[in-house]
């Protein structure tokens, strides 16, 4: 259960994950979830209501990622957020990534 994992501190020079876990994990996450063009980052685009909604979803996803200190690229607009997650550390993705992106998903559960 990737929601109840705990993030830990990356230090430069740590490889990104392979291919082969990326995939592993990635059927851990709901479909929604899935790896850019160069499969450096996880990405998934959020649908509310209306900007109310949105904006609570950010901050969830902002004490989210204060708790684990690790901090995803938002784009947001009136009734839509993309969420986007990748280690910079590691110039891809980590198991990090994994871990927050399960949380977001418990969180609306």
């Amino acid at each position: 259960m990737l929601h109840k994992q705990q993030c830990h501190e990356i230090k430069h020079g740590n490889p990104a994950i392979t291919a082969e876990k990326t995939q592993a994990l990635l059927t851990e996450l709901s479909e929604h979830w899935q790896l850019d063009s160069a499969n450096k980052s996880l990405v998934r685009r959020f649908q509310f209501d209306d900007y109310h909604h949105t904006i609570a979803f950010v901050n969830a996803v902002a004490w989210i990622a204060e708790q684990q200190n690790h901090h995803p690229d938002l784009h947001v607009s009136y009734n839509t957020c993309e969420v986007r997650y990748t280690t910079h550390t590691v110039g891809g993705l980590s198991l990090n990534d994994f871990i927050c992106a399960a949380r977001i998903e418990h969180l609306l559960n």
